[in-house]
Order: C-alpha cells, then structure tokens, then sequence
C-alpha cells in the first residue's frame, strides 16, 4: 500500500514538472488559443482553467497547461520570460511560472505527511506567535499583489512604446512610398527600367 501511494505521489511530482501555471490570461483565450500556440514549442497534453493562486485580487484567467516532457514545460518559461507573448486580447502580455502542487485540485497526498489542524487557545503560550505570523502573512500577500500590478503596468506601457513606434516607423514607409507615387518618380523609375507598374494588367 505505502509503494502504491509513493508510486502515485511520483507520478504526480513528474506531473507538475510537466506543468505551465498561466496567469494574466485574455477572458477571449480558450483551450484551442492555447494548444495553438504552445503546439509551436512541443506537445499539450492537457489544459484546465483554474482560480488565481497568486494573486486572488485579480480576476483574470489563469490556467495549468501540462506539456508532454518537462523540457518543453521549461522551454515555454524561459519564451515567456524572455519575450512579451500575446493571446487573443493586445496589449496583454501571458505571463508564466512554474507549476506548484498546491495548484492542482486533485493532488494526491503525500506519503508519510501528518498534519494536524486546530484551533489555538488565546492562553496558549504560543498564540501570540501564531497571531503576529498570520499578520505578517497577509501583509507580505498584499506587498506581492501590489509588486505585481506594478510590474504588469510597467511592462504594458513599454510594450505599449513599443507599438507605438513601430507603427510611427509603419506610418512613415507608406507616407514615402505614397509621396513616391505622387511626385511621379516611380512612373519615371519605371518607364526607364521598362517596368509595369499599372494596377490594370491590360495596360
């Protein structure tokens, strides 16, 4: 029975290796957005939508998307760290981490693992201690979220930057090649090299 569990609890630990943890996630993005763009980087074997772990304030999507080996898992992370990558709702860069245990609804326990759960007298010795961890807790919670948001802002605006200027530098190309076409020294490039570059074939 113990090898059983230890068997089932590996299985599971390979599992979550496997795993890609999404967050900031398009409400438009879907199981097949998902597969669409992975399958460029390996095998999806599987994708489940879950609640926001990190940071349960936001209310994006989030999912668990379990690769075929743990080397591609790993490949995607570093793509999604090293380049802003888009689903279905621009400018919203996917972010991605590592999958956890405790992310998955259906972990199995672990072996040997004895928790005990109760509640503490005020006149235990420790409650203090155990009052003043609670609160530390949920203030390193709210430090993270607002990290976070911080971070996400800053990597929109830049990505934002980004777009800007390459449509200025789109916008300026065709400003060019119009002012070409109007000023008539493409007709007079054109005619010198013997080239058509009429719209209508037949002419």
């Amino acid at each position: 029975m113990g090898s059983e569990a230890e068997k089932k609890y590996a299985d599971f630990q390979e599992l979550v290796k496997r795993t890609v943890y999404l967050d900031n996630l398009s409400n438009l993005v879907t199981d097949s957005v998902i597969r669409t763009a992975f399958e460029q980087y390996g095998t999806v074997t599987s994708i489940h939508f879950i609640p926001n772990y990190i940071d349960p304030i936001y209310n994006g999507m989030c999912a668990l998307v379990v690769m075929e080996s743990a080397k591609q898992a790993k490949n995607i992370l570093n793509l999604l760290s090293s380049y802003p990558f888009m689903m279905s709702g621009m400018p919203r860069p996917v972010r991605g981490r590592p999958a956890e245990p405790e992310m998955f609804e259906d972990r199995p326990p672990k072996p040997g693992r004895k928790i005990q759960l109760f509640w503490m007298d005020p006149k235990d010795p420790d409650f203090e201690v155990a009052e003043k961890l609670k609160h530390l807790a949920r203030k390193h919670i709210a430090e993270e979220s607002f990290l976070q948001k911080q971070k996400q802002r800053e990597l929109e605006e830049d990505l934002s930057k980004q777009q800007a200027e390459t449509l200025k530098g789109h916008y300026k190309k065709f400003e060019l090649m119009d002012s070409v076409l109007n000023e008539g020294t493409s007709k007079r490039l054109a005619k010198h090299y013997g080239v058509n570059i009429n719209d209508d074939k037949g002419i």
